[in-house]
């Protein structure tokens, strides 16, 4: 029997458009409701499994109330959003939807989302998270890794991701993976390529990575080091998936993006450094990596799987570890994760000469990143010179002219404030009064 979904939107277009997907997708759906009492109403007649929601509804009371209510009868929701500022974003996230789709939509996110929604909303009323998606028959031994797909571990959190991954790993929809990882430079013409002559050094023309990406899928290392400038057109390919060349024109290309980053992303929108609409057309479908640290279940089997390796390629006999170096390495806390505890084994593994591990150097690890506050680096006069003005726009309630405006706190004259807002990137997003009208 196909899943039960409302819509509650008070733009009738907009739910129109999206009763017109789902529909075609397979799925019931209930009338469409634009406010709160009438899409309570429909709830007790209907009883939807999801509902998509608009934050921004008619009358007095919003989708995040909607939410609320929505979470107390576990019904599913989804909220729908166009751009918008940190205090509503903060307010939504406080109710766990299971994800934001923003606007204008695009059909095949709009399914993916669903379906990954109904997923997981599914495991969490069954209390059963996603480890049987990737369990294994048999027995093993004690200490022997787990494989899967060429990952080893056996936490729960470890088995989480790789349940994520399978569910979404057949569809060709955007992935955005957080977590710890290494830094890389990305650099516009590596990305999207360069024209003959386009820019001094550019002796020869040059397919960016994208274009080479063409017809399959493209992994992104620290997209959050992404300049304004280039996440505009990184923007572009997500939303129209058309690339610019330098110096060159539009090229149509077909192209899943895996992106990744260790850095906090709604820190960064939060302080200008990175676009609120990358941010969501990115995060249709996250997945956390943990830290090593916080899965120690993971850390033997690692362990066990790195010194067979190593013992292998050193031709060496060794087959065990000493319960002194076993205590040692499940309270470090690999501040380096995987890529440290691999490191660590190939040198004791070259420093042993008997059957077994005796000892182990370590460095003096970290405390814990979740309790170590984050320090970001100096910003340039431009991002301060935005940081300024988006402070100043926020203090006036995004009033830009007249009276108690922006341009007269900033005491420059309005069109200069205007010309700098288009040059830095800032675009107006929502503004809050007492009708919540969109803007």
């Amino acid at each position: 029997m196909s899943k039960k979904l409302l819509i509650v939107e008070d733009v009738f277009v907009e739910a129109n458009n999206l009763r017109i997907m789902l529909k075609k997708a397979g799925y019931q759906v209930c009338p469409l409701a634009d406010s709160f009492d009438e899409a309570m109403e429909i709830i007790a007649r209907e009883t939807p499994d999801l509902v998509l929601l608009d934050i921004f509804l008619k009358g007095d009371r919003t989708g995040i109330d909607l939410a609320g209510t929505l979470k107390q009868q576990s019904i599913a929701f989804i909220f729908l959003s166009a751009n918008l500022d940190k205090q509503i974003l903060e307010t939504a996230k406080i109710t766990r939807p299971y994800g934001f789709l923003v606007k204008p939509f695009r059909a095949k996110d709009v399914l993916v989302m669903v379906d990954v929604a109904l997923y997981l909303h599914k495991e969490n009323q069954a209390s059963l998270g996603v480890i049987t998606a990737v369990s294994r028959p048999g027995k093993r031994k004690s200490g022997t890794p787990v494989f899967v797909g060429g990952i080893v571990g056996e936490s729960p959190a470890l088995k989480t991701v790789l349940g994520e991954v399978e569910r979404v790993a057949p569809s060709d929809m955007s992935v955005l993976i957080l977590g710890e990882s290494l830094p890389a430079g990305l650099i516009e013409s590596e990305l999207f390529g360069h024209e003959k002559g386009s820019f001094t050094g550019a002796l020869e023309k040059r397919d960016g990575k994208f274009k080479q990406a063409d017809g399959g899928t493209i992994f992104l290392d620290e997209i959050g080091e992404l300049p304004l400038d280039v996440q505009v057109k990184f923007l572009r390919v997500l939303q129209e998936r058309e690339i610019e060349p330098i110096g060159g024109k539009k090229l149509s290309i077909n192209v899943r993006i895996i992106a990744a980053t260790n850095r906090d992303l709604e820190g960064e929108v939060a302080l200008g450094r990175f676009r609120m609409d990358l941010y969501y057309r990115l995060n249709v479908f996250p997945i956390f990596l943990p830290a090593l640290r916080d899965r120690k279940e993971d850390i033997l089997p690692l362990a066990y799987h790195f010194l067979r390796y190593y013992a292998n390629k050193e031709k060496k006999v060794i087959t065990d570890l000493a319960a002194p170096f076993v205590t040692a390495m499940q309270t470090y806390s690999w501040p380096g994760n995987i890529r440290e505890l691999e490191n660590v084994m190939a040198r004791s593994v070259l420093l042993t000469d008997g059957p077994i591990i005796q000892s182990i150097k370590l460095g003096k690890g970290t405390p814990s990143l979740a309790k170590t506050p984050i320090k970001y680096a100096v910003q340039s006069m431009e991002e301060n010179e935005r940081a300024h003005i988006l402070a100043a726009l926020e203090s006036c309630g995004w009033k830009l002219y007249g009276k108690d405006g922006a341009a007269e706190l900033l005491q420059i004259n309005a069109s200069t404030l205007n010309s700098r807002m288009k040059k830095l990137g800032i675009t107006r997003q929502y503004t809050i009064g007492p009708d919540r009208k969109k803007l």
